[in-house]
C-alpha cells in the first residue's frame, strides 16, 4: 500500500491476510472493539474497511445494507462510516486522506445570544438585590432554572470570560463583576443616548439576523453571528420609535457555494447603508453594534502583527518620528497614544457627510437595541408558520411577518429598551456602593481595635 499526500490506492490484489480475515469472521465479530463515536478514522482504518468490502462483496446474493452492516460489525466502526467510505472509494477509486480539522463548537457557541443575556441580567439581579453574585451561587442558580441550559462549573467559567465578568474580592467573597472597560463602555452609551434624547434628536436602530432554513420552535437571538455559510438569509432593517423606516428592508440570500462571504455582506451592507441615509431625518442618530463589517477602519490601525519597519512607517506619516531604536512593544505604545487621533471608520465618514453620527452599542449588550425585540417576533411567526425549507418560500413569509411589526409595536420596543437601559445604568452604582460600605465597615472594625 502506497501512501502519499493526497489519496492512497488500494490493493487490487487479496492479501493471504485477508483472505485469512474472511476465514475467521465469527471470531472477528466477538472480539472486535467498537470505535468510539466521534473518534477520528485514520486512512489505515478506511483502508481495512475497503479491503474487507473487496472481499464480501464477492459473495453472492448478500444485500447491500447486510453488506454494510456486517463490515461495520466486523471492524468496529458505525454503519454510516463504512457506508461513506465505501462511497469514496466507489466514486473515486481511491481512498482520500482523512480531513482531521474537523469543527467541535466551544460552550460559547452552543449557547445562544439570549441564553448569554439572560446570564448577564442573572448577575445583575443578585446586585440589585444587594447580594453577591458568586460563581457557586450563579451556577446553582443557572442549573436550578428550567429554561436555561445546565452548565458545569468550568463551562460556566469560560462563558464568563467571554461576556467579560471577572472575580473581585469582596467581603471575602469573590464576588462576579464586569470589566472596566465593559463598565466604561455602557455608561458612555447610555448617558450618550439620553442627551440625544433630550436634544429631541431621532433616533434609529439598526440591526441585522440570518435566517436558517431549518428554523424551528426555540430561543430567539440565536443567530445574530454568522457561524458558517450554510444556506441563509442576510436580514437588514432599520427602525425608530415611530416603525420600521419605508424601504429599509435588504434581504438576500447566501448559500454553501457563496465564496469569501464575509466580503459579500461587506460590499452590500456598504451599499444599503449608504442607500439608507437619505431616508433618515438629519442631525438624527444611528444606534448600532460592533460587527466586523459595522466596523471597517477608513485607515487600518498597526498591530502587533504588523512588521515592525510598517509601523513605524505608519507613524511617519502620521508626523510621529521615531529618532532612537526602540524594540516593537514601545512603538506600539506611541501607536496608543495618537491611535483615537486616526481611528475611523468608513459608515461613520458617510454618516457625518449626511449629517447623521452613528453611536455604537457596548460591547455585549445585544439587547440594548430595540430591533431585537423586532426580530424576535419576526422569528417567531417564521418558526410557527413555515411549511417548507426552501429559501424563497421563507423569504416570502419573512417580508409577510416585518410587515406585521407596527409603529405601536416599536414604540414599547423602544419604552421597554429604555426601562433596560435605567436598570443598567443604576446597577453599576449599587455595585460601587456595595464595594465602598464593605471598605467602610472593614476601615471601622480596624479602629475599633484600635480604640480597645
Amino acid at each position: 500500500m502506497n501512501v502519499n499526500n493526497e489519496s492512497t490506492s488500494v490493493n487490487t490484489h487479496v492479501t493471504p491476510a485477508v483472505q485469512n480475515m474472511q476465514n475467521k469472521q465469527s471470531s472477528l465479530s466477538s472480539t472486535v472493539k467498537k470505535n468510539r463515536r466521534g473518534k477520528f478514522v485514520g486512512i489505515q482504518n478506511k483502508l481495512n474497511i475497503i479491503n474487507l468490502y473487496k472481499v464480501k462483496i464477492q459473495q453472492p446474493y448478500m444485500k447491500y445494507t447486510d453488506l454494510m452492516s456486517s463490515i461495520s460489525k466486523e471492524t468496529g466502526f458505525g454503519y454510516n462510516t463504512v457506508c461513506n467510505t465505501v462511497k469514496d472509494y466507489k466514486k473515486n477509486n481511491k481512498v482520500k486522506l482523512p480531513n482531521k480539522k474537523k469543527f467541535r463548537p466551544t460552550i460559547n457557541d452552543r449557547i445562544s445570544e439570549f441564553d448569554k443575556n439572560a446570564i448577564r441580567q442573572k448577575i445583575h439581579s443578585f446586585w440589585s438585590k444587594h447580594e453577591i453574585p458568586t460563581l457557586k451561587k450563579m451556577v446553582k442558580d443557572l442549573n436550578d432554572d428550567a429554561d436555561l441550559p445546565s452548565i458545569s462549573r468550568t463551562s460556566f467559567q469560560r462563558v464568563l470570560k467571554e461576556l467579560g465578568f471577572e472575580n473581585t474580592k469582596l467581603n471575602m467573597e469573590n464576588a462576579l463583576t464586569e470589566r472596566e472597560d465593559i463598565v466604561v463602555c455602557r455608561q458612555k452609551y447610555i448617558s450618550d443616548i439620553r442627551r440625544y434624547r433630550s436634544e429631541n434628536r431621532s433616533i434609529y436602530f439598526l440591526g441585522e439576523m440570518y435566517v436558517n432554513t431549518s428554523e424551528t420552535c426555540g430561543k430567539i437571538w440565536m443567530d445574530r453571528t454568522l457561524k458558517s455559510h450554510r444556506e441563509a438569509l442576510i436580514v437588514l432593517h432599520i427602525g425608530s420609535a415611530e416603525g420600521f423606516v419605508e424601504g429599509g428592508l435588504l434581504c438576500f440570500e447566501l448559500n454553501k457555494n457563496t465564496e469569501n462571504y464575509h466580503d459579500v455582506i461587506n460590499d452590500k451592507f456598504h451599499n444599503w447603508f449608504c442607500g439608507i441615509l437619505p431616508k433618515l431625518s438629519n442631525n438624527s442618530v444611528i444606534v448600532l453594534d460592533n460587527i466586523s463589517y459595522h466596523s471597517v477602519k477608513v485607515d487600518p490601525i498597526p498591530t502587533m502583527a504588523w512588521e515592525k519597519d510598517t509601523i513605524i512607517q505608519w507613524l511617519k506619516f502620521k508626523g510621529c518620528i521615531i529618532e532612537k531604536p526602540m524594540v516593537k512593544h514601545l512603538i506600539m505604545d506611541k501607536v496608543k497614544e495618537i491611535r483615537h487621533l486616526h481611528e475611523k471608520f468608513v459608515i461613520d465618514e458617510e454618516a457625518i457627510k449626511s449629517k447623521k453620527i452613528v453611536l455604537r452599542l457596548p460591547p455585549y449588550h445585544c439587547y440594548l437595541n430595540p430591533i431585537e425585540l423586532a426580530w424576535a417576533t419576526v422569528k417567531d411567526h417564521l418558526k410557527y408558520n413555515h411549511t417548507t425549507f426552501k429559501l424563497k418560500a421563507v423569504k416570502k413569509l419573512l417580508i409577510k411577518a416585518v410587515k406585521l411589526i407596527t409603529p405601536g409595536m416599536w414604540a414599547n420596543f423602544v419604552r421597554d429598551t429604555i426601562e433596560e437601559e435605567d436598570k443598567l445604568f443604576n446597577i453599576d452604582f449599587t455595585i460601587e456602593e456595595m464595594f465602598n460600605e464593605k471598605k467602610s465597615k472593614v476601615t471601622e472594625d480596624i479602629f475599633s481595635d484600635f480604640s480597645d
